[in-house]
């Protein structure tokens, strides 16, 4: 059975001793490291993959949620603290689950089920598509069909839940099971750009910025989100011509 790698980060030195050994008690989860800090785990993350984390909220310097929402592409995450205030911006950021300090060793077993879960369902999207690189083409997987698509005629991509929604210009919507993040690995970054949480635009489609907000066309328009908006803004920099 793969084991799901894990980073326990948490301030407290206590807490962190028995976050870990919790892990250690899963047989599906693997420690990678203990982490003071979202700094030290920071450190750790940059030399080696790491699938989940179990992450204190209220650390000095830089947060656990702040930390989790800084990332580009991040793991599977639970939270833990001892302010039940967080529970809802836990999730806003795609936290699987939130665990509630003092929290015991069962309430531990059901937040690393839920990790599971959902580490199995990222696997499956994962081998929902392949990359053609000499045709510059992707197949999808659909309902009981394999679609093959040209990487060009996508127009943009739209996240729904478990699924993404493929638009292009002169066919119907493709709906696939897969993750905005597996696909945002895929396709080509000179290209194609996630501008949004549920939002990958093809570059080439843009025709204005408005606010906060690109136009692909007279009748679509998509936001631009917090997070993806230094990125988006440095790209156009990089491009723009006159004062």
């Amino acid at each position: 059975m793969t084991k799901i790698k894990c980073l326990a980060i948490d301030d407290e030195p206590l807490a962190l001793q028995q976050l870990a050994a919790y892990i250690k008690k899963v047989s599906f989860l693997e420690l990678i490291a203990e982490c003071q800090s979202a700094l030290d785990a920071t450190k750790v993350m940059e030399k080696e993959p790491v699938d989940a984390i179990f992450c204190d909220i209220n650390m000095p310097d830089l947060n656990g949620m702040d930390f989790v929402k800084g990332l580009s592409s991040p793991p599977i995450v639970v939270f833990s603290t001892a302010y039940s205030d967080y529970a809802i911006e836990g999730y806003k950021v795609d936290a699987v689950d939130y665990l509630l300090k003092p929290f015991s060793l069962d309430d531990f077993k059901q937040a690393a089920n839920r990790v599971k879960k959902q580490f199995e369902l990222e696997n499956q999207k994962q081998s929902a598509v392949s990359l053609l690189d000499k045709d510059d083409a992707l197949f999808f997987k659909t309902e009981h069909r394999i679609v093959r698509v040209l990487i060009k005629d996508i127009k943009y991509v739209e996240g729904m839940s478990e699924y993404l929604r493929i638009l292009f210009d002169d066919k119907k919507p493709l709906v696939v099971l897969l993750s905005m993040k597996v696909l945002e690995e895929r396709l080509p970054s000179n290209r194609f750009m996630r501008i949004h949480r549920s939002y990958i635009v093809n570059l080439s489609r843009i025709q204005e910025i408005n606010k906060n907000r690109v136009i692909l066309d007279s009748e679509t328009y998509l936001p631009i989100g917090d997070l993806y908006r230094d990125t988006f803004n440095k790209y156009i920099e990089s491009k723009f011509l006159g004062k």
